[in-house]
């Protein structure tokens, strides 16, 4: 790296390299800042090919920290993708443009558009899904697995697979030809509690001073809701008479309806009702945002452990609890979970299976003793006769 220089602007140096296309050096000046808490450091331009001057390198630097001016780096991104655009390209980025429209404006989206912009527009942005190579996809999910988790990985490389998939099914661009492949992910994870467990939740949510968390972990015990279905019910939602509750946005899709049983209308009819259309509104009645900091004050009371989710954990018992009765089948606990893929509920088929091989065991034990009593009476039968013959 060639050597830097200080000019008098502060955040301005150059450096010295060969002249382009002709004999000599020329100054080569770069910019310094921070931005967002990150130090930046970039190219403003060459002294004879853009006429740059320390003073126009300073203006550049101010541009850049209050947000006037894109980077030269962005520039040339602006630039291929307007070439891009008028030789009739679909890149990954134009791709995603186009993806993106077709998407409902909901938190799934924000997700999404963060993930294509951290991880995929820098190295396949202005790439045709055409021009993706196995290897170049493989370093970014060997890359991104020293930072991040499989099941993040899994979500990125998810996310291009759909982008490529969407340009394929409209027509606007040809596949990759490869299968891209995916970091394997173990999260299933199905919390439980034992009846002591539950018993001391139960006491530290009535004794806890906070009623709406308190309810609210009651309500997700009672149905098995997820925390964002929690978070939007609203009073209109609740159907008392005939005995449902509308569950809006849910993580499978469309709105949904679930039995309203009687812990929960028990639950919600002594709930404290608010100047709000939530159920558990947060500050000043609109929408709750989180309930971190309380749940995780009652899951300490209680002493549940530690890697216990106060909330997605108490769906998790829900589920087991139904499962394990041995009284309901995959698919109804499918429809009271609202997951909209079966293989989702697929995690607890094990307690259900075990709740039917005890019901089976306990057909088998009834049995058994009465074969044992019939051997009993059989033997009684056989030694009376004997000593009549005996006699």
């Amino acid at each position: 790296m060639a050597a830097r220089f200080k000019t008098s602007y502060p955040g301005v140096f150059y450096r010295e390299a060969k002249r382009i296309g002709r004999k000599g050096t020329e100054k080569v000046y770069y910019v310094v800042f921070k931005k967002n808490g990150k130090t930046i450091e970039e190219k403003a331009g060459r002294q004879y090919s853009d006429a740059m001057t320390p003073a126009r390198a300073s203006s550049y630097r101010s541009a850049r920290i209050e947000g006037k001016k894109p980077s030269r780096k962005e520039l040339r991104e602006i630039e291929e993708e307007r070439k891009a655009r008028e030789q009739g390209k679909w890149t990954i980025k134009r791709l995603y443009e186009e993806y993106e429209k077709t998407r409902p404006a909901n938190k799934s989206l924000s997700t999404d558009k963060s993930r294509y912009n951290r991880y995929l527009k820098k190295p396949f942005g202005n790439k045709e899904p055409s021009e993706l190579i196995p290897l170049e996809i493989d370093r970014l999910r060997i890359n991104l697995l020293k930072k991040r988790s499989p099941q993040t990985v899994k979500h990125v490389l998810n996310l291009l697979t759909w982008i490529i998939n969407f340009g394929v099914k409209k027509g606007l661009c040809e596949g990759i030809g490869f299968h891209i492949q995916k970091p394997t992910v173990n999260n299933i994870k199905t919390e439980d509690l034992s009846q002591s467990q539950l018993e001391k939740l139960l006491l530290a949510i009535e004794e806890d001073k906070d009623i709406q968390t308190g309810n609210l972990m009651r309500l997700a015990l009672y149905t098995g809701m997820r925390k964002g279905e929690l978070f939007n019910l609203r009073w209109e939602d609740i159907d008392f008479e005939r005995g449902f509750l509308n569950i809006r946005d849910p993580k499978g899709g469309r709105d949904q309806i679930i039995p309203l049983n009687e812990g929960a209308r028990g639950v919600l009819k002594h709930h404290p009702r608010e100047k709000s259309l939530y159920v558990f509104p947060g500050r000043f009645g609109s929408k709750r945002a989180t309930v971190t900091v309380s749940a995780n004050r009652i899951k300490e009371a209680a002493g549940l452990p530690e890697d216990f989710r106060p909330i997605h954990g108490l769906r998790h018992v829900y589920a087991s609890m139904l499962a394990s009765s041995g009284k309901v089948d995959m698919y109804t606990l499918q429809r009271l979970l609202t997951h909209k893929d079966p293989r989702m509920t697929q995690r607890y088929v094990h307690l259900r299976d075990a709740a039917l091989k005890g019901a089976s065991d306990l057909a088998s034990d009834i049995i058994k003793k009465a074969d044992e009593g019939k051997n009993k009476q059989d033997q009684s039968k056989t030694g009376g006769l004997e000593h009549e013959i005996s006699g």
